[in-house]
C-alpha cells in the first residue's frame, strides 16, 4: 500500500474536474427512473410499518445503536484490512474503502421482508444511516486515508445522499399513512411491491452479468473481495447483534442490513472524484459487490424459507392436533431480550420456540380453573 498523508479527503473539485467525469444525458435519466421506481417501492414496504413501533425504536434505540456501529464501524474496518491483506493498488483500494463507508442500500429492506425481519428496524436503520453518511463517510475516509496518498481529493455525494433521503422518506411517510387509515389494502399493495421489488432485483442481477462481461476479465483479487466482503457484512451483524441481546429478528434484520450496501452512492463518489481512465480501474468493484451481494441476500432467504419449512415440519410431526397453537407460540416469540426490552414484552431466549404439548397445556390450564374455583 502507498504511505504518505491526505490533505483533504473531503475536498471540492473544480469545475474542469467535474465536466470530465460528469454523466451523459441517458445515466441522468436512469438515475431519475431509478429514484422513481425506489420510491413507489419504499411507498409499498412502508405500508408494513406501524408509527407506535416506529416511535419505539426512535426512542429506545438499542437496535438503531447497533445497526449503526456495525454500518460505519465494521464495515469500513473490514474494507480497509481487506485492502492491506490483499496489497490492492492505490486506485482499488479506494474504490474498496468507499464501497465499506457507504451507507446501508434499500435492497435490505427488501430481503428483511422476505425473512420476516424487522421492517420497522430495517426502514429506520436505512434512513438513519444514510443521514449519518452526511458526516460519518468523510469522517470515515479521512481517518482511514491519513496513510495513504492520493493524487486527488474525494467528493462526497451530498446531493446523492439528499435524494436518497428523499426516496426514502417520503415514501415510507405515506406507507405508515395508507396502513394507519386502510390497514386491509396496505397488505395488497405490501404484497405486491414484495413480488415486483423481488422481479426488479433478479432483472438487474440478469443485466449486471450481460451488461458487465469485461469485469469479469478483471483482477481476479479484487472479484475475491466484492465475494467474501458482503459476507463479512452479514456474519459479523449478525454476531455483533446476537452478542448485544438482540433477538433473531432483529438479528436477522441487522445482519442484512449491515453486509448491504448503497450501490449507486459508490458509483457516483467515485464518478465525481475520479477521471475516466482512473475510474476503468475501480468501477468494476461495486458492480461485482453488487451482483454479489444480490447472490448472499438471495442465498439467506433461502436458507430462512428451508429452516422455517424445515420446523414447521417438525412441529407438524410431533403433534398434529397442536400445529396451530404451536404455530402462534412461533410468532409471538419474536421479541427483544434482556436489557433492551421494550415496554410490555416478555423476555425470551433467542432460537427456535419449543412447542409445548398439548396434553401439558391441558393440564396446566385444568390446574389453574381447579385453584381458582376452590379459592
Amino acid at each position: 500500500m502507498p504511505t504518505g498523508r491526505l490533505a483533504n479527503s473531503c475536498g471540492l473539485m473544480d469545475s474542469s474536474d467535474r465536466s470530465s467525469v460528469s454523466l451523459p444525458l441517458y445515466h441522468k435519466r436512469q438515475h431519475l427512473v431509478s429514484a422513481v421506481m425506489m420510491g413507489l417501492l419504499m411507498f409499498s414496504l412502508g405500508c408494513s410499518v406501524e408509527f407506535r413501533k416506529l416511535w419505539a425504536h426512535i426512542r429506545r434505540p438499542w437496535g438503531i445503536a447497533v445497526g449503526l456501529l456495525c454500518q460505519f464501524g465494521l464495515m469500513p474496518l473490514t474494507a480497509y484490512l481487506l485492502a492491506i491483506s490483499f496489497s490492492l493498488k492505490p486506485a482499488q483500494a479506494i474504490a474498496v474503502l468507499v464501497m465499506g463507508c457507504c451507507p446501508g442500500g434499500t435492497i435490505s429492506n427488501i430481503f428483511t421482508f422476505w425473512v420476516e425481519g424487522d421492517m420497522d428496524l430495517s426502514i429506520t436503520m436505512t434512513t438513519c444511516s444514510t443521514v449519518a453518511a452526511l458526516g460519518m463517510m468523510p469522517l470515515c475516509l479521512y481517518l482511514y486515508t491519513l496513510s495513504w496518498n492520493l493524487e486527488q481529493n474525494l467528493t462526497i455525494p451530498y446531493q446523492n445522499i439528499g435524494i436518497t433521503l428523499v426516496c426514502l422518506t417520503i415514501p415510507v411517510a405515506f406507507g405508515i399513512y395508507v396502513n394507519y387509515r386502510w390497514p386491509k389494502q396496505s397488505k395488497i399493495i405490501l404484497q405486491i411491491g414484495a413480488i415486483v421489488g423481488g422481479v426488479l432485483l433478479l432483472v438487474v442481477a440478469v443485466a449486471g452479468v450481460v451488461l458487465a462481461k469485461g469485469s469479469w476479465n478483471s483482477d481476479i483479487t479484487l472479484l475475491t473481495i466484492s465475494f467474501i466482503f458482503p459476507l463479512i457484512g452479514h456474519v459479523t451483524g449478525f454476531l455483533l447483534a446476537l452478542l448485544t441481546h438482540q433477538s433473531w429478528q432483529r438479528c436477522r434484520t441487522i445482519s442484512l442490513e449491515t453486509g448491504a450496501q448503497n450501490i449507486q452512492m459508490c458509483v457516483t463518489m467515485l464518478q465525481l472524484s475520479f477521471t475516466a481512465k482512473q475510474l476503468v480501474q475501480m468501477l468494476s468493484f461495486p458492480l461485482a459487490y453488487g451482483l454479489f451481494q444480490l447472490l448472499d441476500g438471495f442465498l439467506i432467504v433461502a436458507a430462512y424459507k428451508m429452516y422455517k419449512r424445515r420446523l414447521k415440519n417438525e412441529h407438524r410431526k410431533k403433534d398434529t392436533g397442536c400445529a396451530e397453537g404451536c404455530h402462534k407460540k412461533k410468532s409471538t416469540s419474536l421479541k427483544e431480550t434482556g436489557a433492551f426490552l421494550e415496554v410490555n414484552e416478555v423476555a425470551v431466549t433467542p432460537g427456535p420456540s419449543v412447542p409445548m404439548d398439548c396434553h401439558t397445556a391441558f393440564e396446566s390450564t385444568s390446574h389453574i380453573s381447579s385453584s381458582t374455583y376452590w379459592s
